[in-house]
């Protein structure tokens, strides 16, 4: 019987495999610090919970506008207008999705046809390559390697390029290198976009995590909305990975073949979640909430360069993120892959890391490490790592 092919050009995601031997270990009776899921540790604020249970209380249980809730669509519009000064019309550009990897597959359902290329930056997330892949498109990985501060030039993005090249996607602050670009090479890049006629996906779902200067919008720029794709969810800011909502928002002729994408895919997100996601937004005891767990990551970013100072001498010098809450450790003084040291760290350590060979080429090497876990874990995680280094 024939099958579809093109899922198996894509590999299963490492993180998922590598959760489920964790579990494995865990069930034999092994203690596992848990260093490698990017799912906060944190509970979604009560309040939204209590939303949530509120609109199921009053019926928000059936079927509901598949091109989501006016609430959350409006408030998704205010947000980004107050914080990027991107005005967006809440009907016809605004799409609510089942979360950032369902507006993801929207935004390329919607400009790509089978054979056209994408150009990905790497290290980059598996899906944001997995996903051109299932939807036939062909990916061009473009060279983002330590020693640029895993961002490439725009003299990469060029030769990249081909006749056939139809977008290029980013994800700042980035999944797994915690690194954002300057407002001024965004501005390149854009103008990169415009003269090659390409459209722009940019995933902000950690836009709100950084430690620093808050990052420039990739729409942020003139002329550059009606060309631009913007991804966001709730996951990671409010703590609701499991709640799986988000947002896409891209002019009008996007969205028109979005809407279509995702009644067909989903039908709609519920409607009881959506009064939760768009209470959220609006809430400023939320919000408050929201700005505490950024500080509590702040807090865990410092807790780990401390104790990286108490291991000076070490091979193993840390980069501090700019934003989201991982670190990239950069291991390739040991001459072995990304897979095997996680392997030797996680048998020996009992430390759950993910190797960064999932995330292209020039992660081979390095391993992820989240912060998004307890200070207990990270310390003891951290420093099993260093003393693993110190046995090699």
């Amino acid at each position: 019987m024939k099958k579809n092919l093109q899922l198996e050009k894509i590999r299963e995601s490492t993180t998922v495999a590598l959760s489920d031997r964790i579990l494995a270990l865990k069930a034999s009776g092994r203690k596992i610090i848990p260093l490698h899921v990017g799912d906060p540790d944190f509970e979604t604020p009560r309040a939204i919970i209590d939303k949530a249970t509120e609109a199921l209380r009053h019926g928000e249980t059936h079927y509901t506008s598949s091109r989501g809730d006016r609430d959350l669509k409006l408030g998704a519009a205010e947000k980004y207008l107050r914080e990027v000064g991107i005005s967006y019309d809440p009907e016809r550009e605004i799409q609510v999705t089942h979360g950032g990897i369902h507006a993801y597959y929207l935004a390329l359902q919607s400009i790509l046809n089978p054979g056209d290329e994408v150009l990905i930056p790497d290290p980059s997330w598996a899906t944001h390559s997995n996903m051109v892949t299932l939807l036939r498109g062909r990916i061009k990985r473009v060279s983002a390697p330590a020693e640029k501060s895993f961002i490439p030039d725009i003299e990469s993005w060029a030769a990249a390029l081909t006749s056939k090249t139809r977008a290029l996607v980013v994800n700042y602050p980035s999944n797994p290198t915690g690194v954002y670009p300057s407002k001024e090479y965004l501005q390149k890049l854009q103008n990169f976009a415009a003269e090659n006629n390409l459209w722009v996906v940019s995933d902000e779902v950690y836009q709100n995590l950084y430690y620093g200067e808050k990052p420039t919008s990739l729409g942020a720029f003139p002329e550059a909305k009606e060309r631009t794709i913007l991804i966001n969810s709730f996951s990671k800011s409010y703590a609701m990975t499991g709640w799986r909502v988000g947002y896409l928002m891209a002019p009008k002729s996007i969205i028109k073949n979005a809407v279509k994408a995702s009644q067909n895919s989903i039908t709609c997100v519920a409607p009881f979640i959506q009064k939760a996601a768009a209470f959220a937004l609006s809430d400023a005891g939320v919000q408050k909430e929201a700005e505490t767990i950024r500080a509590a990551y702040a807090r865990r970013r410092t807790l780990v360069m401390r104790i990286a100072s108490e291991y000076s001498k070490s091979p193993l010098k840390l980069m501090p993120p700019q934003g989201a809450f991982y670190f990239f450790l950069d291991l390739r003084f040991l001459a072995r892959t990304s897979l095997q040291i996680s392997e030797q760290i996680l048998e020996t350590e009992g430390v759950a890391l993910v190797p960064g060979s999932a995330f292209g080429k020039e992660g081979e090497g390095f391993v992820r490490m989240t912060i998004a876990a307890s200070d207990e874990d990270i310390e003891a995680g951290i420093r099993a790592i260093f003393e693993w280094v110190e046995e090699q």
